[in-house]
């Protein structure tokens, strides 16, 4: 999945400004057909923010009115959701217990933006019956 420098300064902006509760939303996108059965490149296009219902600092919850709204909004601009996303305003990038108990839809990618030490790092996850199958590293 390649997400764009100006997406990636807006998932931190809006971290930062959420901070200290997690930040969470939808990376949405496009993908390119494949050229040999496995699946085409994804491309974010841009960040759907949402509502952390829980204003937690160790967990999230999207707002249902959010997830519909993003649904909709998605399928107006023919665009897929490619990954859904949080920050770990105080933990490093990568999945938490919850995060992996949680990961129920094997078609998207989970990004997860640490703000530790103020030096933010971006990777996006695969994860498939609990487990972390693929990592990519953004930033």
């Amino acid at each position: 999945m390649k997400i764009p420098k100006n997406v990636i300064e807006e998932l931190i902006v809006q971290a930062e400004k959420d901070a200290p509760d997690e930040s969470c939303g939808y990376l949405l996108g496009t993908t390119t057909p494949s050229t040999g059965g496995g699946q085409g490149e994804a491309l974010v296009t841009e960040n759907y923010w949402m509502e952390n219902i829980d204003h937690s600092s160790e967990h999230f919850s999207f707002a249902p009115k959010d997830q519909f709204a993003a649904l909709r909004y998605a399928r107006e601009k023919g665009l897929k959701i490619l990954a859904n996303w949080h920050s770990h305003p105080a933990s490093p990038s990568r999945p938490s217990q919850e995060d992996l108990r949680l990961a129920n839809d094997p078609t998207i990618r989970y990004a997860i933006l640490s703000l530790l030490d103020g030096e933010p790092k971006l990777n996006s996850f695969k994860i498939l019956n609990g487990e972390v199958v693929d990592k990519e590293v953004h930033l």
